[in-house]
C-alpha cells in the first residue's frame, strides 16, 4: 500500500434479481479475494497440494509440541537435578521441581508469540505487496525442520533445558511465519461455496497425518526401539530428526502446484521498518472499511489462544496431572488426532451450510464445559481426562478451521497475507495469556492440574467477545449463495 490515497475498490457483484439493502459504512467493505474467485473450478490437485501442508507440519505440533517431545521428555525428570529426581513422584520438592519445568515452557512460549506478533504482519504484507508467499512459505518451512533437527542435541540434563525450549520456540515463530502465508493461500484454492470444505480438509489432514505419526512412535515403542540405547534421550531426540524428514517428505506439493498469488495491485515496496508505518495506515483502513474483520481478530486473539493452551499443554496434564503413562499418553495422544480430524472435516460442512460464526460458537461452548469438568475431577483418577480430555480435542479442530474460513470471507482482495499476518499478531499479542495463566495458576497453587483453569479462563473470555461479533451482510450473502457462487 502506498501513502498516495488510494483508488476506490471494485463494488461487490450482486446476484440478478436480488436487491440488496444499503449497507452501514460499519458494514461497506472492499472486494475480497473470494468473490474474485467467481465461477472458476479450482483443481482438485492444487486443493490436496495445499491441504497436504497442515499433515507436513503437524508433527511438530502434535508430537513435539504437545504429546512427546515436551511432555515426556523436556518436562520430565530428565532434565531435573538428579538430587531433586531422586527424591520420587510423592514428595513436595519433586512436584514443584516438575512444575517449574511446565511453566518454564510456557515463558518459552510466551517469548515466542511475542516475536510473532512484531513480525507476522509486516511480513505477510511483503509478502503481498511482492507476490513471494510461496517463498517465504518455502523458507519458514524450511527453518521450522531446522529447528526439529537441531532438537537432536538436547541430551537429558538439566544443563540442556533452555537449549530445549528454545528450539521449541523458534520453531513455533518459523511455523507461525510459515502458517500465515499459507492460511493466505486459502482464498487461491476455494470459493465461498466451499471455503469452509477446504480449511476444514486442511486441519483435518494435519490431525490425520498427527495420528500416523503418533502411531509410528508407538509402534517403535512397542518393539523397544530395536534396541536402540536409551540414554541421554536419545529415543526422543530421534523422534525428532523423524519429525523433520517428515516434513521435508509432505510439504513440498503446496509449492509446486499452487500457483503464486500475483502482487497486490496498487501497492508500492517500502523499507522495512517503513512498512510498520503502512500497517497503522492499514489498520486504520480497516476499520472504516471492513469493521466485523477487526472486531473478529481481536475476538479471535482471545479464544485461538486458548485453543493453543489445550493442545500446547493437554499432554503435560495428562502426564503430570493425571499421571498418564508414556504410552497411555502417546495412545490418548492418536484418539485425540482421530476425533479432531474427523470433527474437523464434518465441521467444515456445516461451516458452509451454517457459517462459521455458529460454528465457532458451538466449539467454545463446548470446550468450556469439558475444561471445567476436567478441572474439578482431577482427584478422581485417569477416567474423567479420557472421556472429557477428548471431548475437549473434539472442539478445537472445528474452531480452529472455522477461524480461518470467516477471515478468508471477509479479507479484501490482495491484503490476505497482511491481514492472515494481523491475524497471528492479535493472536499473539494475546498469546500470553494461556501460557501466563497457565504458568501463573501453576506458581499460585503449586499443582500442575490449576494450569487448566487458566486456559478455561481464555476460552470463555473468547466466547463472550465472539458473541458481539457480527458477520458481514455481503460475505453471508457470498456463503449462502447457490450456483453463482463458483465451485
Amino acid at each position: 500500500m502506498t501513502d498516495q490515497p488510494q483508488s476506490p475498490e471494485p463494488p461487490h457483484p450482486t446476484r440478478p434479481g436480488v436487491v440488496t439493502p444499503p449497507l452501514s459504512t460499519a458494514e461497506l467493505r472492499p472486494v475480497t479475494g473470494l468473490e474474485l474467485q467467481g465461477e472458476r473450478v479450482v483443481p482438485k490437485r492444487q486443493v490436496w497440494a495445499w491441504a497436504l501442508w497442515d499433515w507436513a507440519t503437524q508433527p511438530f505440533n502434535s508430537v513435539i509440541l504437545t504429546f512427546v517431545f515436551t511432555a515426556l521428555y523436556l518436562t520430565s525428570d530428565w532434565f531435573l537435578d538428579p538430587a531433586v529426581a531422586a527424591l520420587g513422584e510423592d514428595d513436595p520438592a519433586y512436584e514443584r521441581a516438575l512444575a517449574d519445568l511446565a511453566s518454564g515452557l510456557g515463558w518459552a512460549i510466551t517469548i515466542a508469540g511475542i516475536l510473532i506478533a512484531v513480525l507476522a504482519p509486516v511480513l505477510g504484507q511483503r509478502a503481498d505487496v511482492a507476490g513471494r508467499r510461496k517463498l517465504w512459505l518455502g523458507g519458514a518451512t524450511a527453518a521450522l525442520v531446522a529447528c526439529m533437527l537441531g532438537l537432536f542435541f538436547v541430551q537429558g540434563t538439566a544443563s540442556y533445558f533452555v537449549l530445549g525450549v528454545s528450539l521449541i520456540a523458534a520453531g513455533t515463530v518459523f511455523g507461525e511465519i510459515a502458517g500465515v502465508n499459507y492460511n493466505a493461500m486459502l482464498v487461491q484454492v476455494s470459493t465461498p461455496k466451499t471455503v469452509g470444505k477446504v480449511s476444514g480438509l486442511g486441519w483435518g489432514l494435519g490431525y490425520l497425518g498427527g495420528i500416523v505419526a503418533l502411531v509410528l512412535v508407538v509402534v517403535a515403542t512397542a518393539f523397544d526401539w530395536w534396541g536402540m540405547p536409551t540414554d541421554d534421550g536419545l529415543v526422543y531426540r530421534v523422534i525428532a530428526v523423524g519429525c523433520a524428514v517428515w516434513t521435508l517428505v509432505f510439504a513440498w506439493p503446496v509449492l509446486v502446484y499452487v500457483p503464486e498469488a500475483p502482487p497486490a495491485a496498487g501497492r508500492a515496496r517500502v523499507g522495512f521498518f517503513r512498512s510498520y508505518g503502512v500497517l497503522v495506515q492499514d489498520i486504520v483502513r480497516l476499520w472504516r472499511e471492513s469493521r466485523p474483520t477487526f472486531w473478529f481478530l481481536l475476538a479471535s486473539a482471545v479464544f485461538r489462544d486458548g485453543l493453543a493452551g489445550v493442545f500446547a499443554f493437554g499432554a503435560v496434564i495428562a502426564a503430570v496431572a493425571f499421571r498418564f503413562t508414556p504410552n497411555e499418553v502417546m495412545i490418548f495422544g492418536i484418539a485425540a488426532n482421530l476425533l479432531a480430524g474427523v470433527s474437523t472435516i464434518v465441521a467444515g460442512r456445516f461451516d458452509d451450510r451454517f457459517g462459521p460464526r455458529a460454528v465457532i460458537l458451538t466449539a467454545l461452548g463446548g470446550l468450556v464445559a469439558a475444561g471445567l469438568i476436567v478441572f474439578f475431577l482431577h482427584d478422581a483418577g485417569k477416567l474423567p481426562f479420557w472421556i472429557f480430555g477428548l471431548i475437549l480435542t473434539l472442539f478445537v479442530g472445528p474452531a480452529q478451521a472455522a477461524s480461518r474460513s470467516f477471515l478468508a470471507r471477509v479479507t479484501p482482495a490482495g491484503r490476505e497475507s497482511e491481514i492472515f499476518g494481523l491475524y497471528a499478531t492479535t493472536g499473539r499479542a494475546a498469546s500470553f495469556l494461556s501460557p501466563m495463566l497457565w504458568s501463573a495458576f501453576i506458581v499460585v497453587f503449586g499443582a500442575t492440574y490449576w494450569g487448566v483453569l487458566g486456559i478455561v479462563l481464555v476460552l470463555a473470555a473468547g466466547l463472550v467477545l465472539m458473541l458481539f461479533v457480527r458477520v458481514p451482510q455481503r460475505a453471508t450473502d457470498a456463503a449462502a449463495a447457490g450456483p453463482t457462487s463458483g465451485a
